[in-house]
C-alpha cells in the first residue's frame, strides 16, 4: 500500500472491514492519504457462504458504483468476489484501469469456475487497462504483462544479500514454512514427508509460521507422528521475525496446490535458502535454471526424497543458494513502485513526477 501512496494523491480501498484486533503479522498503514471505503463481506467455501454473497451482491455492487464515482482510476485485485465486480463496473467509470491477478494464470486443476470467468474478462477488450499477472506465458493479449511483486525494502535485500553470503548448509537442518495454514498449503504432508525423513535417520528441526483453519488438525497431527520436539508452531509473527528466521534457516518449504507469485518462495530465495516448491504455477520459473528443487503436491515420497537429498550432503547446496540468491534480490518494493510507474505512464498516457502524481484519486478494490 505504501508504494500506492507514493504514486498518487490519495488511495482509496474498497474492501471489507472488520471491527477487530488485526494478525500479529499484518502491519499498520502508516500514511495519512490512504483512506478505507468499507465494503460488505460475504462469500465462503460452504452453501450457507454462497447463499449469502448471492444477498450481498446486489449491496456490494452498489457500494463499488458510490465509491467509482469518487476516484479517477481503479485498480482492482483479483481473483475475488470484489475484484470480479471491480472489473465488470470498472471500465463503465473510468478510463485509467489496472489490474493484478494475484493467483495462478494459467488453468490447475480444480480452477472454480468463477476464476476461470474472471480471467476470461480480464483477458477480453471489455478490460481496457494492464493486466498485471506472476509469470511470462504464451499466447497471452497484449495487455496481459508479465510482473513481479516483493515486500522487500532496498534495506531489506541489502540484509537478505549479507545473510546469503554467510548462509553455510550444516546437518541437522533447519526447514521453514511460512504461510496461511489452509488445506491448499499442505503443511500436512510436510509434516509427514519429516517423520519419514526421521525414520531414514536423518533428524531435521522445522519451525512453522502463520496460523489458519487447519492450524489445531495439524497440531494434532504433530502430537500423532510423535514430531513435538521436532517442530515448532511460531503462529503469525511480524514481518522482522520472519527475516530473523530466514538468517537462520536453511530450508523453506512451499508446496501448495496452486500459487501465483509465492512471496514466501521469493524472500527465502533472497536469504539463500533451498528452496522446495510446487511443480505449480509460476514455481518452475523461480526456482529453474538450478535455483530450487520441485515436488508435486501432496507427494509426500518425493518431499521426503528431497530434502533427505539435502541432509545428505548439505554442502552441495552452495551453489543452489547462490543461484536463488543473486535472482531474488533483484525484486524490491522501490523496483515496484518504478516498474507500475512506467505501466501506468505508458498504458494511461500520464507522467508521474518523482514523487506523487498524477492528480487522481486511485481505488483498490
Amino acid at each position: 500500500m505504501e508504494v500506492w501512496a507514493d504514486l498518487f494523491n490519495q488511495v482509496v480501498i474498497a474492501g471489507p472491514c472488520r471491527d477487530e484486533l488485526p494478525p500479529p503479522d499484518c502491519a499498520a498503514l502508516q500514511r495519512r492519504n490512504i483512506t478505507i471505503d468499507p465494503q460488505p463481506e460475504a462469500g465462503g467455501e460452504s452453501v450457507r457462504g454462497k447463499i449469502g454473497l448471492l444477498r450481498a451482491t446486489p449491496v456490494m455492487i452498489w457500494r463499488l458504483m458510490q465509491t467509482f464515482h469518487k476516484v479517477d482510476a481503479i485498480h482492482t485485485r483479483c481473483p475475488g468476489n470484489l475484484g470480479l465486480l471491480g472489473t465488470l463496473l470498472g471500465p463503465l467509470f473510468s478510463r485509467r484501469l489496472i489490474c493484478k491477478y494475484a493467483g495462478q494464470w494459467t488453468s490447475y486443476p480444480g480452477e472454480a469456475l468463477s476464476v476461470r470467468f474472471q480471467k476470461r474478462v480480464l483477458s477480453s477488450r471489455w478490460w481496457r487497462g494492464p493486466v498485471t499477472v506472476y509469470g511470462d506465458w504464451p499466447g497471452q493479449p497484449a495487455h496481459v504483462i508479465p510482473f513481479f511483486t516483493s515486500v522487500l525494502s532496498r534495506a531489506q535485500v541489502a540484509r537478505a544479500r549479507a545473510a546469503s553470503e554467510r548462509k553455510r548448509f550444516r546437518s541437522p537442518l533447519h526447514v521453514l514454512y511460512v504461510g496461511r495454514l489452509s488445506a491448499s498449503k499442505n503443511v500436512d504432508k510436510l509434516l509427514e514427508a519429516l517423520r519419514v525423513v526421521r525414520d531414514h535417520g536423518y533428524r531435521m528441526h522445522a519451525t512453522i509460521v502463520g496460523d489458519g483453519p487447519e492450524r489445531y488438525k495439524l497440531e494434532i497431527l504433530r502430537s500423532r507422528l510423535h514430531l513435538t520436539e521436532d517442530v515448532e508452531f511460531a503462529g503469525a509473527v511480524d514481518f522482522d521475525r520472519v527475516m530473523s528466521l530466514l538468517e537462520t534457516s536453511d530450508v523453506l518449504v512451499l508446496a501448495s496446490n496452486t500459487e501465483g507469485w509465492p512471496k514466501a518462495i521469493a524472500e527465502a530465495m533472497a536469504f539463500g535458502l533451498i528452496c522446495i516448491g510446487s511443480d505449480r504455477g509460476l514455481i518452475p520459473q523461480m526456482l529453474g535454471n538450478g535455483r530450487g528443487l520441485l515436488v508435486p503436491p501432496r507427494d509426500v515420497s518425493a518431499l521426503a526424497a528431497k530434502l533427505e537429498m539435502i541432509a545428505a550432503a548439505p554442502e552441495n547446496y552452495t551453489e543452489m543458494s547462490r543461484r536463488a540468491a543473486s535472482w531474488a534480490q533483484r525484486f524490491s518494493l522501490d523496483g515496484l513502485r518504478d516498474a507500475l510507474c512506467s505501466l501506468m505512464s505508458s498504458s494511461w498516457g500520464v507522467t508521474f513526477a518523482e514523487t506523487r502524481e498524477p492528480e487522481v484519486h486511485v481505488v483498490r478494490i
